[in-house]
């Protein structure tokens, strides 16, 4: 221990500081410190720290390092505040003759604080997040010889592992679960079985009854509640309360002023560490597209560590960056996931440009094994027999199946239901890489652009984003490519089926696809005036009218297809006459909700999916118009690099396409008859300059 003598709140470097700079007692704090000492000293051997004048918090010496046996490994504190503690517990502990290792100077640890030996001596818990780093743990295993369980800290408050985690005797916990991540929670219930775990409550936590001294069957804490002193008596425990409270100021109490010397030692048992590291490599255009944040980001929320190890930036606006990071997590899962997201972002991983991927055999029909890679829509690589060969048919949510014909190898991807027994599908992250466009400064384009809303009008934001697509699909016309159009109904009821069926007549479009409505309410509107009953051009219910549908229905069923109800000069209009006329295909996926439905409807989902695939093959660019389930499953199937236009009323559409991360889209947010109309008018521009002049 080491004597409140200089002890103050002199700053802030955790929230219980916030306000308490100097408002601190020091005559009570020094008789909190000795009615703690004294309990203590009657418990077990006490050796005293020097305190030192300008380093207030020297009292708190869990922070000075941490023992066990003859071995310490000294604190590498995070904050400048502290770190001048460091000399002065290094000579305390060489002149007790103790071997002293040190961490490197830019690895934050800070000992006994954020490191917890099990009170039977059989591993190590680990604290990081806030004030140690993850790569400090392989130090501790190696350097002490003994397993490290690895411990991510959540909730700022307890933001060293002794403020929210107390080993006891005889493999008791007590502990405050929400303060960990889900992972580090299922690690404590594997070691710890439940009749040993003591959970406390949020009133216990902030008191700091976790922060306490165990010493065979006494607890010494600040204080706790009946209910806790019950189930601590009810294990055999005894607590002793001692008033600490002019030290919670500073965020630390019993535990934080005590450091223990005499851990158990078990000599049988030797060094363990899950925490797994890897080198990964971006480049891109990482700064002005936020994609190193983005990496940075993944791998701190996901419960690992990282450290930039060598960052080039490029020199102009065209030029690109490259950064080689270390990647840590506590476990090879966690690195799995971690390493998953991080493809995703096209960072590769550099020790796997000497590794193959890993392959396991499918042995059941649509099965893979548990840990396949997913895919994502970004084109992918896999390293077999020391070749990087590209994924076929790459598309979001599959499997990629590896398989060896006369040609070579062969990797495409596959849904889990097309999976065949004899495929081998690459599992782990090992020999993946995804490949991301720099000239697309990697910049994922989710805008939404608002007509008429937040009380400003954006109508002339519409007109711009209107104005590039027409220009794109002119483009990609005449270069004889191919736009696929994604509809709902609301097209038909907006009155945006003449203008879409213009687009069709005029050659913009070369494939539909949409479900059993829209084709529904395009023909009634063109056989019988009305969508959903509505008369088109009054826009008032017409008597019989919710019939409409039905009869329509029926007809279409009695020519026997909508293509034979075209050629008998039954349907003479409308965006699946032009369809037909043109000869373009169209899929239209069935649901539980259809009636009849139209005989062109496919009404096997499978199928439909097939279908759809199919016919996005070669896709240049999307509309997709007011369609949310079609337009989300458009997306899933549809590889990086095809121009993708998301339109509807509705932002939660826009915004639930973009947040799925299916594809790289332009959001807007507008009535989908205006759009078209808007659309088929900058095509007329483009089309008849001088005419549209005049018009004007």
């Amino acid at each position: 221990m080491c004597s409140p003598d200089h002890y103050d709140v002199d700053y802030v470097i955790n929230p219980w500081m916030e306000g308490n700079i100097h408002k601190s007692s020091r005559d009570r704090a020094v008789e909190q410190w000795h009615q703690l000492f004294h309990i203590l000293k009657h418990h077990a051997v006490v050796d005293l720290v020097k305190p030192q004048l300008g380093w207030p918090d020297m009292v708190f010496t869990a922070n000075a390092g941490l023992v066990l046996g003859n071995n310490v490994v000294l604190s590498r504190f995070l904050h400048k505040e502290r770190q001048g503690e460091e000399p002065h517990f290094k000579a305390w502990f060489e002149d007790k003759g103790y071997t002293v290792q040190e961490l490197p100077k830019d690895l934050p640890f800070e000992g006994a604080g954020d490191a917890l030996l099990d009170r039977e001596g059989r591993w190590l818990w680990a604290g990081y997040g806030f004030r140690s780093e993850l790569d400090s743990h392989p130090y501790l295993a190696k350097w002490l010889d003994i397993e490290v369980l690895s411990l991510r800290l959540m909730d700022e408050r307890f933001y060293h592992l002794d403020t929210c985690f107390c080993p006891l005797k005889g493999g008791y916990l007590l502990y405050y679960p929400p303060a960990f991540d889900s992972y580090s929670n299922r690690l404590i219930e594997m070691r710890v079985p439940p009749e040993k775990r003591i959970v406390i409550a949020e009133a216990d936590a902030v008191n700091f009854a976790c922060n306490a001294v165990n010493i065979d069957e006494v607890v010494v804490m600040n204080q706790a509640s009946e209910a806790l002193k019950g189930r601590l008596a009810s294990a055999g425990f005894r607590v002793i309360e001692t008033p600490l409270t002019e030290f919670l100021k500073a965020g630390g109490a019993a535990k934080c002023l005590t450091l223990r010397v005499t851990e158990p030692v078990r000599t049988e048992l030797h060094a363990n560490v899950l925490v797994e590291s890897r080198t990964i490599r971006l480049e891109g255009h990482l700064l002005d597209t936020g994609l190193i944040n983005r990496a940075l980001d993944v791998v701190v929320e996901s419960g690992g560590s990282f450290q930039v190890l060598n960052f080039q930036l490029g020199e102009q606006r065209q030029s690109t960056s490259a950064a080689e990071v270390k990647v840590s997590a506590p476990s090879h899962d966690v690195m799995e996931g971690i390493l998953s997201q991080l493809i995703d972002l096209g960072a590769v991983d550099l020790p796997q440009d000497e590794r193959d991927a890993k392959l396991e055999p499918v042995l059941q029909v649509g099965v893979a094994a548990d840990d396949f890679y997913v895919t994502t829509i970004y084109p992918t690589e896999v390293r077999i027999n020391g070749e990087w060969v590209k994924v076929q048919n790459q598309r979001m949510d599959g499997a990629i199946a590896v398989t060896h014909t006369p040609n070579g190898v062969m990797a495409r991807c596959k849904l889990l239901r097309d999976l065949a027994v004899g495929d081998q599908v690459v599992v782990d992250v090992q020999g993946i890489r995804t490949i991301r466009k720099t000239e697309a400064r990697e910049q994922r384009n989710t805008q939404e652009f608002s007509f008429m809303s937040a009380g400003v009008s954006s109508e002339r934001r519409v007109e711009l984003v209107v104005e590039q697509v027409a220009w794109e699909l002119r483009q990609i016309r005449d270069q004889g490519g191919k736009v696929i159009v994604t509809a709902g109904p609301v097209v038909i009821h907006t009155g945006g089926g003449e203008h879409l069926a213009n687009l069709i007549r005029q050659g913009y479009v070369q494939a539909l696809l949409g479900g059993n409505a829209i084709a529904v309410h395009d023909i009634e509107q063109n056989l019988m005036g009305t969508s959903l009953g509505v008369d088109m051009k009054r826009g008032v219910a017409v008597r019989g009218g919710h019939r409409h549908h039905l009869k329509v229905i029926n007809t279409i069923r009695r020519c026997g297809s909508i293509a034979q109800a075209v050629e008998q000069d039954v349907l003479k209009s409308g965006v699946l006459y032009e369809c037909v006329r043109a000869g373009i295909p169209f899929s239209l996926a069935g649901s539980i909700r259809d009636d009849g439905p139209l005989p062109d409807t496919q009404m096997d989902l499978i199928k439909a999916q097939q279908e759809y695939a199919h016919i996005l093959e070669g896709a240049d660019m999307i509309l997709m118009l007011s369609s949310m389930l079609h337009s989300i499953g458009v997306g899933n199937m549809t590889p990086a690099g095809v121009k993708m236009v998301c339109v509807d009323i509705n932002p939660a559409v826009v915004t639930k396409l973009s947040d799925r991360g299916s594809v790289e889209s332009i959001g807007v947010v507008t009535d989908v008859g205006l759009f078209l109309s808007l659309l088929v008018q900058q095509l007329d521009k483009l089309t008849h300059p001088y005419l549209m002049a005049q018009m004007l």
